[in-house]
């Protein structure tokens, strides 16, 4: 059995699962966009079938969407969720899957870092056109 650590979604799945369209509202994904991510090979496993032939997602499937939407929201590119989906469908490959978030991880944070540079500077500027137009320095933090 494969050990992967994912996020709770908090909803509740009936037994025979969610429909596509119930699945992206509870995951914020688009329906293109499962579809997308099952045909890039991002999910873990593909979608199960009901007698009709359409998904149907179980409670580790949003899960695993969840999770796929946090990294990408983080950046991370859609060939490197490949290789971790790749790396999760096996067992014994918990190193590399750190590796790979490692490297996320320091790219957010170099990111974050960026992003924080960015907003002092807006403060700065903010704060300078207050002192011109006369206003006070409103801010909160």
């Amino acid at each position: 059995m494969r050990k992967v650590l994912l996020p709770d979604v908090g909803v509740e799945v009936p037994d025979a699962g969610l429909s596509i369209s119930e699945a992206a509202r509870a995951t914020g994904v688009g329906v293109e966009a499962l579809r997308y991510y099952e045909r890039e090979g991002l999910l873990l496993d593909p979608a199960p079938r009901d007698g009709g032939g359409h998904r149907r997602y179980g409670k580790g499937d949003l899960a695993w969407i969840a999770g796929l939407v946090m990294l990408r929201e983080t950046g991370m590119s859609i060939a490197d969720m490949r290789v971790m989906a790749d790396l999760c469908r096996r067992t014994g490959t918990e190193a590399e899957r750190l590796e790979v978030l490692t490297r996320h991880r320091d790219r957010v944070v170099e990111e974050v870092l960026r992003t924080q540079r960015h907003l002092q500077a807006i403060d700065k500027k903010i704060a300078a056109y207050r002192a011109v137009a006369g206003e006070p320095d409103d801010r909160r933090g």
